[in-house]
């Protein structure tokens, strides 16, 4: 399961102090599906409900890293692998801008690692499980269309029959929901004309922003499942200003330990620097007493010739 201690340092950076953890980041997101408590157990089921259409009674979070095909493959780490019901298999990435990688290429790769992944030696093809490739993206991927959900599956080239059911790749563009933010703040439309996954989607991408709040407690009213979401949330938050409140202690008592440490070294430094200089004077004294001209006596102590001459009175 997931460490929520893990997720602490990139949440700072997304966070300033007092202000909800945005569940765009990646860290949360995997923190709210994949900890090791019921409520997040419940809303990652209710959440692959929703993408997949399909009632899920059963789901267990695996290990996020893929086997690659080959030693110099690619080592894909998912944000959240699951298993659920009769054994089909979906990974679920939030990505919080575009990259300088291609997307569709990427979810296509996942895809095809969940998929090759369940096979073993002698095992028949009919026996490997459905996979869904799941993207929450925080960008537009798809601009020529104001879809959402976009599904994608092998299908004939223009009869568009379906070829298998054996692989989905689902993406969902999360500010294309802006429009329905919009309209429903503007008393043109309610949570009721919302789709289940539209709802979810509206959570991830706004649950942080203070202008949706209204929305964001009406849908975790309606819905259980988001309803869960949010306390796994709530938790993560609790745990992340704990952590917040022990780190400036931490570094209180580090900034005074140094100011000390500081203190103590100038300390040494100046007493160094007044021994190095009484054994100077003192291996001037010595010198002169042995007869040593001034101009020796410099040229050994690095005295100046006053204070040479003190020395000699």
């Amino acid at each position: 399961m997931f460490n929520l201690f893990n997720l602490f340092r990139p949440a700072r950076d997304y966070s300033p102090d007092d202000e909800p953890l945005p569940i765009l980041n990646d860290t949360v997101f995997k923190a709210m599906l994949a900890s090791d408590t019921e409520d997040s157990r419940e809303a990652l089921k209710s959440l692959l409900c929703a993408c997949t259409g399909r009632e899920i009674t059963d789901v267990k979070v695996v290990n996020s890293e893929l086997l690659p095909a080959h030693m110099d493959a690619k080592f894909p780490r998912l944000d959240v692998h699951v298993t659920f019901n009769d054994g089909e298999v979906a990974a679920l990435e939030m990505q919080i801008g575009k990259s300088d990688d291609d997307l569709k290429s990427r979810a296509a790769y996942y895809a095809s690692a969940l998929y090759s992944g369940q096979s073993r030696r002698g095992m028949k093809y009919k026996r490997i499980k459905r996979v869904y490739q799941i993207f929450f993206l925080n960008c537009v991927l798809f601009p020529e269309s104001e879809k959402l959900p976009r599904r994608y599956g092998y299908r004939e080239e223009k009869e568009h029959d379906l070829l298998t059911e054996a692989v989905e790749i689902i993406y969902y563009e999360l500010p294309k929901l802006e429009k329905r933010v919009e309209e429903y703040f503007a008393g043109k439309t309610g949570t009721e004309n919302l789709s289940q996954d539209e709802k979810w989607c509206i959570f991830m991408r706004y649950r942080h922003e203070k202008r949706i709040e209204p929305l964001i407690k009406e849908l975790c009213r309606e819905e259980e499942g988001i309803m869960h979401a949010e306390k796994s949330v709530v938790k993560i938050s609790r745990s992340y200003k704990k952590f917040a409140r022990e780190l400036s202690i931490m570094k209180r008592d580090m900034e005074h330990d140094a100011r000390i440490d500081a203190i103590r070294e100038e300390v040494r430094e100046e007493f160094r620097e007044k021994v190095q200089q009484e054994n100077t004077l003192q291996i001037a004294r010595n010198l002169l007493a042995e007869g040593s001209t001034p101009e020796f006596v410099q040229k050994i102590t690095g005295l100046s010739m006053e204070e040479i001459v003190k020395l000699q009175s």
